[in-house]
């Protein structure tokens, strides 16, 4: 073929090759817009081939290690550029010079920091921009003051996982229409008036740092604070301040707190997270005959330049106002019980987290919760007795998730839970109390039996590890039960009759580790998950194939192997199934293979060879049953034909013996014919 005819092929190739480098569309999100995607194609600079009037560029996890002066001027419109994750470590001081309009600047996870100074330089010209990401850069305090000096018009600004430590008041003097600041997992031990100046901030994230405290808080148009997993022990606000907070979100979980924040005299405050702390509340103290307790506490440096006072330790007008707190989680704590009328001052209440405290007695009436209460978590403490008036219980009209369970409750008002009129979710697991027949007297203050019958807005049920040795007939009959857990009771007799009613409401039964043997499911059709794990199974129920399972464990029972019609028939609908801890055959795996695809925990699961010798399914060799078969068979073929040509041989030894002129004569007769010459 001529030269020449090659050209336009390979002009052609070439064109394709760069087309399909970086994918060209219109913004999703702005249609006029040209938006270019040349994430991850191993490019060392900016492409010169993309349309001009390009105005959203990503160049993310590719190997741009520099941006050079003009490499940007092609793309005069452009409006945001991503350069994350490309080991980025230097940009000529004129590298943005043609970029006016630039509003968006990803710089995540690269290497600016040894030329922080010329990066710094080149920002110059980026008079327009709003949001900068220059998180994962190794960038300090120092650093950061000479990226920033330059950028007045950022909203929203990213300097998280970097070296930051200590923050004073010139590092975003010049941030004045800064709206939203990232700071966390830095190394930050002390911020200094950093944020005075930011009079326009909403969002601040400080996570994940080492703040001891948070005092002298006066940021009242702040609406979002996260100051999580910090070591802070005092959150203290000036409440001198007459203006009214914004503050809507304030997280202080997972730090070192010993009281109830300080917050705000006037706020709106709706989210408060405080889980996981020390915290404490010390009004008993002020109730106490010994002499020796002091129940004031001086409180140090509140306010600045103002002397140290005294209060006592619960003193509402500290802890400031709390009325428009809608969530309020205390998981974690110490909390042994509330001041008196505490959980009142909270009118607009609906989610009360409390698990994993110290609180020994509860009181679920309307007089100490509000009536607003959607969800009340008490799970995992120490609580043996529960209060409750039928009548002030009723009152509660919004609770519809009650968590009791981790403790031990052994009594209970048995109609506590009929009388909550909009109870959906109820959860007493863990608790040695057990289930009223039908025919209890129901008239006792306190039972050590609940009553789950009847109760119309009740879906979920947990009764796991309750003292539950029998269910009673129609148990919950009249409760149209979507979920229900009795794993853990072990010796639990359950009886066809005492599922009653919930044949067509029932869509997760949980029945593991409770010495099932057996049982007919064939009557809850709208069965979707079930956990029959932990029992005593050798056969797998036959009357689960009618029913139309996703969620399925049957593992830790004494399965040897499922019918491979049965595995067919499930696998039709099955999603997710556990198996391990059986005892399956390694010769009887067709059910495997029909199951492979959902099987869940493969990796744990094993079967038993001939000599009960333990092989991961995954990796069992398809020729070992068959090659031992085959070995077992001709074993079997030599031995019979030994035997037989033994038999054989003795007979003719015996025969000849006996006749000993036979032979001659065949001999004669067969070998010494007359022949014809």
């Amino acid at each position: 073929m001529p030269v020449p005819s090659l050209f336009p092929t390979l002009l052609g190739l070439a064109l394709g090759y760069l087309m399909t480098l970086c994918h060209t569309t219109p913004s999703l999100y702005k249609p006029t817009q040209m938006m270019a995607v040349c994430d991850g194609r191993k490019l060392s600079s900016v492409p010169q081939d993309l349309p001009e009037d390009t105005e959203v560029l990503s160049l993310n996890n590719n190997q741009i290690e520099r941006l050079q002066n003009g490499c940007l001027s092609r793309y005069k419109q452009l409006r945001s550029l991503s350069l994350a994750n490309n080991g980025l470590d230097a940009m000529e001081s004129n590298a943005f010079k043609d970029s006016h309009y630039l509003e968006d600047l990803n710089l995540a996870q690269n290497s600016i920091h040894p030329h922080y100074e010329q990066t710094g330089q080149s920002l110059r010209f980026l008079s327009r921009l709003k949001v900068l990401d220059l998180s994962g850069n190794y960038i300090t305090e120092d650093m950061a003051a000479g990226l920033l000096q330059n950028l007045t018009s950022l909203e929203r600004l990213s300097l998280a996982g970097n070296l930051l430590s200590r923050l004073d008041d010139s590092i975003f003097s010049h941030l004045h229409q800064l709206k939203e600041l990232n700071l966390e997992r830095n190394q930050l031990y002390e911020v200094d008036r950093a944020f005075d100046s930011l009079h326009n901030l909403q969002r601040l994230n400080l996570a994940y740092n080492y703040l001891p405290c948070l005092v002298n808080f006066e940021m009242s148009q702040l609406v979002y604070l996260n100051a999580s997993y910090n070591t802070v022990e005092w959150f203290i606000t000036n409440q001198n301040m007459e203006e009214k907070f914004q503050l809507e979100t304030l997280d202080l979980s997972h730090n070192k707190l010993l009281f109830f924040p300080f917050l705000p005299s006037h706020s709106q405050l709706h989210n408060l997270l405080l889980s996981h702390n020390q915290i404490s509340f010390y009004d008993n103290l002020s109730n106490s005959n010994k002499s020796d307790m002091n129940p004031n506490v001086e409180f140090y440096n509140v306010g600045a330049n103002k002397s140290n006072i005294t209060a006592p330790l619960w003193d509402e007008s500290l802890h400031g106002d709390i009325s428009s707190v809608e969530v309020l989680d205390l998981s974690g704590n110490r909390i042994i019980s509330f001041p008196q009328g505490f959980l009142q001052k909270m009118p607009n209440l609906y989610h009360l987290r409390l698990r994993t405290n110290c609180i020994e007695s509860l009181n679920i009436s309307s007089e100490e919760l509000p009536s607003t209460l959607y969800e009340l978590d008490v799970s995992n403490n120490r609580v043996t007795e529960l209060h409750a008036g039928q009548t002030s219980v009723s009152e509660l009209n919004n609770l519809t998730h009650l968590n009791l369970s981790l403790n031990d409750i052994s009594r209970l008002p048995p109609k506590l839970f009929s009388s909550l009129p909009r109870l959906s979710t109820a959860d007493i697991s863990y608790n040695p109390i057990g289930i009223c027949p039908q025919n209890e007297p129901t008239n006792a203050s306190y039972s050590d039996c609940v009553i789950w019958r009847n109760i119309a807005s009740l879906r979920q049920l947990h009764l796991g590890g309750c003292r539950i040795f029998h269910l009673p007939s129609y148990a919950f009959e009249g409760s149209p039960l979507t979920h229900l857990e009795l794993s853990n009771s072990v010796g639990l007799k359950v009886m066809p009759e005492s599922l009653t009613g919930l044949s067509e409401s029932l869509q997760h039964l949980g029945l593991g580790n409770t010495g099932l043997r057996s049982f007919d499911f064939s009557p809850f059709h709208q069965l979707k998950s079930l956990n029959i794990s932990k029992n005593s199974l050798s056969n797998l129920p036959f009357s689960l194939v009618g029913l139309g399972l996703k969620h399925l464990d049957l593992s830790n029972n004494k399965l040897t192997a499922i019918p491979s019609e049965q595995a067919a028939r499930l696998a039709r609908t099955l999603e997710a199934v556990f198996v391990s801890g059986n005892r399956f055959n390694c010769c009887h795996l067709d059910w495997y293979r029909t199951f492979e695809k959902v099987v869940v925990d493969r990796e744990q699961l094993t079967c038993l060879d001939r000599t009960n010798k333990a092989h991961s399914v995954a990796h069992v060799d398809g020729l070992m049953c068959y090659t031992s078969g085959e070995e077992s068979i001709w074993w079997y073929i030599l031995l019979f034909s030994s035997v037989i040509v033994t038999f054989l041989s003795i007979t003719g030894f015996i025969f000849l013996t006996l006749k000993p002129r036979v032979l001659p004569k065949a001999i004669k007769k067969r070998c010494l014919r007359a022949t014809s010459y």
